[in-house]
């Protein structure tokens, strides 16, 4: 597409249309009526919120490359939600957990290193040009971009690239595949998220521990419950967007003074360190976590998450317009590429969940915070229940610290899979 061929370009009509979209979704989804509730029941409300906006961006309606609203989401909203999400959070009754979850969390990760090397030696036994390309324009250098975005997030992911030196060219042609590819697999686990206590049965997974915290968090919620005032949601906001100021005049310090040590970092691999939107992450969800253990806690009652949850379906609908539902038939190998990559991943996950009996709810996020990161893992994490927000973003934060290591890994092992399948 043309830059500024689409039909819309201006933000404010673009925002106001995603807006309209999200209201119709909640007041379809909420409103009762039977067949509102049947569609809803098969189609989680989540996805839809995935899903209308991309049709404004495969219809050609809006060109999401020349808008800035994802770009004023990621930067703004997702601090601001990461911190209101976790200002609730039970510390120690998510150490309560117990290993299970990490474990979930590691095997995802593991998931993602040895599938994309499986995946070229896979597809090059078949299609052999579909994972060939000399220099900058191989497909192994673009994968590993791949890599940092599903094992990190999106700072792991430009690190890669500038790490195995991948063209502009082959980079845009893997972030479709990875948003594509990413959004399809998080569609099963949304659903899942409906069907978790049969899953939980074939898992054979005791799921109590979960259920204790999330009983023991929204019992809390409740106890400290009230109708907001204006004077509860000025500090709530203040909170989240003062926090995320915060952040931000923090990640504007670290990200440079680290790049000044860049040469120091490429020693021991540690990119990501350089990333002022890395610190901009973990230092707001840093800031929610430590809130969590003062008073303000307590505007959990006065409905920060709730806010919070607001802030992210917005996120969710920006991402959703960068979508393109029909770039499918375009590069179709790559996408095989993908999604050959991604099963990989689910069996691994699968197979660990049914040995250690895992509650799905652990499958999902262990996937989820590795694949969708920030951005989605506690959007995954609220379709199980709103209270378990949380536990997505904190190893989500997990995933950050050791997405470019795995990334790294990962792009070596592809690099010999390519050599190996010429």
């Amino acid at each position: 597409m043309e830059e500024h061929s689409a039909l819309i370009t201006n933000d404010a009509i673009i925002l106001g249309l995603l807006m309209l979209m999200l209201a119709g979704i909640f007041a379809t989804a909420y409103s009762g009526k039977p067949f509102w509730k049947k569609f809803y029941t098969y189609v989680p409300l989540v996805l839809m919120c995935y899903f209308l906006p991309s049709v404004l961006n495969s219809l050609g309606i809006v060109d999401p490359e020349s808008s800035r609203l994802y770009f004023m989401a990621s930067r703004y909203l997702l601090p601001a939600c990461l911190i209101l999400l976790t200002l609730g959070t039970d510390i120690p009754g998510i150490i309560n957990l117990g290993p299970k979850a990490i474990i979930m969390f590691l095997a995802g990760t593991i998931g993602i290193i040895v599938g994309g090397p499986l995946a070229i030696l896979i597809v090059s036994a078949f299609a052999p040009e579909v994972v060939g390309g000399v220099g900058p324009d191989a497909v192994w250098r673009g994968l590993t971009t791949i890599a940092g975005s599903w094992i990190g997030g999106g700072a792991n992911q430009a690190a890669m690239k500038e790490i195995f030196q991948a063209s502009d060219n082959i980079f845009s042609a893997m972030i479709t595949v990875d948003v594509l590819v990413a959004n399809i697999w998080m569609t099963f686990l949304l659903v899942g998220a409906g069907r978790s206590e049969q899953l939980d049965k074939f898992f054979k997974a005791d799921s109590s521990a979960i259920e204790s915290l999330k009983n023991k968090i929204e019992k809390y919620r409740a106890s400290i419950a009230k109708i907001p005032s204006l004077s509860d949601t000025v500090i709530i906001l203040g909170i989240a967007f003062g926090g995320t100021g915060i952040a931000h005049l923090m990640a504007d310090s670290l990200g440079p003074w680290f790049q000044e040590r860049q040469a120091i970092l490429n020693q021991y691999n540690l990119h990501s360190l350089s990333s002022s939107f890395f610190w901009l992450i973990v230092v707001a969800t840093s800031i929610g976590l430590g809130l969590s253990l003062t008073p303000l806690k307590k505007m959990e009652g006065a409905g920060a998450s709730r806010i919070g949850s607001l802030f992210i379906f917005v996120l969710v609908a920006t991402i959703g317009l960068n979508m393109d539902v029909t770039a499918i038939f375009y590069q179709p190998g790559l996408f095989v590429v993908g999604l050959i990559w991604m099963m990989i991943h689910v069996i691994i996950l699968l197979s660990v969940g049914k040995l250690i009996k895992a509650p799905f709810f652990f499958i999902a996020i262990g996937s989820q915070a590795n694949v969708g990161g920030a951005a989605s893992a506690p959007v995954v994490a609220a379709a199980f229940s709103p209270s378990l927000a949380p536990v997505g973003a904190l190893l989500a934060v997990v995933g950050y610290a050791l997405g470019t290591f795995g990334a790294i890994l990962c792009g070596i092992l592809m690099e010999a899979a390519s050599a190996a399948a010429v």
